[in-house]
């Protein structure tokens, strides 16, 4: 299959490490399809060099998601996304891509100074436009 371009965001001044950042966008393109089993990753080092990160970031990043089997490396042919993980795994991924674009969201909205409540209320709202969209269907 051929290398899709992974796009990755790095936030550096997020306070989250950048190897949890690289992890938890990864597991999101997962989760969402947008990678699929047999996509091919770059290398640890093309990656490193694209987001200008350390080398052993980007290694440390990549040997998390090979222990939970969301990534196999194959000497000399390269890093994939493995087959379906099992569905413990993917429940899992799911949750923490749910967990990670809930903290981005909250994050934009408190630098915008919006507050807990107004958040709250528009979270409200888009579930509820979202629902009745969906229903209309």
């Amino acid at each position: 299959m051929p290398n899709k371009k992974l796009i990755l965001q790095i936030d550096f001044r997020s306070g989250l490490p950048i190897y949890t950042q690289i992890v938890n966008q990864i597991h999101a393109q997962v989760a969402s399809g947008i990678l699929q089993p047999g996509d091919q990753l770059p290398t640890v080092r093309a990656l490193a060099e694209e987001l200008r990160v350390n080398f052993n970031t980007v290694a440390r990043a990549y040997r998390i998601l090979d222990e939970e089997r969301i990534i196999s490396t194959q000497q000399g042919r390269g890093t994939y996304i493995t087959e379906i993980p099992p569905p413990k795994v993917s429940e899992k991924i799911r949750r923490e891509a749910l967990e990670e674009l809930t903290k981005r969201y909250i994050g934009e909205a408190m630098r915008l100074e919006f507050s807990k409540s107004e958040i709250k209320q528009m979270v409200n709202d888009q579930l509820k436009a979202w629902t009745e969209a969906q229903e209309s269907e």
